[in-house]
């Protein structure tokens, strides 16, 4: 019972993981998996035999889903791997400034200005045009492991 004073820094996350652990020989194709510390969707998995070692193998290929490179990894079936919280939010487009953030609406009335439009030219061109013909526009955030991204975009109509 002593009287010093205890401070402890906040965390906006509240303490949570950005992964939860699942056993390999239960991972999918289309499931989510962290390889080289980047969370990545599943587009590939095969299973060799139980060796002379006792544990039979999962070759997973993964695409990263923030920068979309390929990524391969072989986990024992029986061990554990690092899976990713992935969540998906959709914003309406608000704004796009001139140094590539975007501004947008969340659901509670307020704005999000922290994010930069996409890399992917495809996408960056549907947007950038849609707004400048005043187009009302969605986008899908995906966010993984402390990183967001636009990865879709929804037109809802002319404003």
């Amino acid at each position: 019972m002593s009287d010093e004073e205890h401070h402890f820094e906040s965390k906006a996350d509240a303490g949570a993981s950005k992964t939860y652990p699942q056993q390999a020989g239960t991972i999918r194709k289309n499931g989510y998996i962290v390889i080289k510390n980047r969370p990545c969707k599943v587009v590939e998995v095969s299973t060799s035999k139980t060796g002379k070692h006792g544990h039979a193998k999962c070759h997973f290929v993964g695409i990263d889903i923030f920068t979309g490179k390929k990524l391969e990894d072989i986990v024992p079936s029986s061990h554990n791997c690092d899976v990713p919280h992935v969540n998906r939010t959709d914003f309406q487009l608000i704004d796009i400034s001139e140094d590539g953030f975007v501004s947008l609406l969340t659901e509670s009335g307020d704005t999000k200005d922290d994010l930069r439009l996409p890399t992917d030219d495809n996408l960056l061109k549907q947007i950038t045009e849609g707004f400048a013909e005043g187009k009302d526009l969605v986008v899908s955030v995906m966010s993984a492991m402390g990183e967001e991204q636009i990865c879709a975009l929804k037109d809802i109509g002319p404003k």
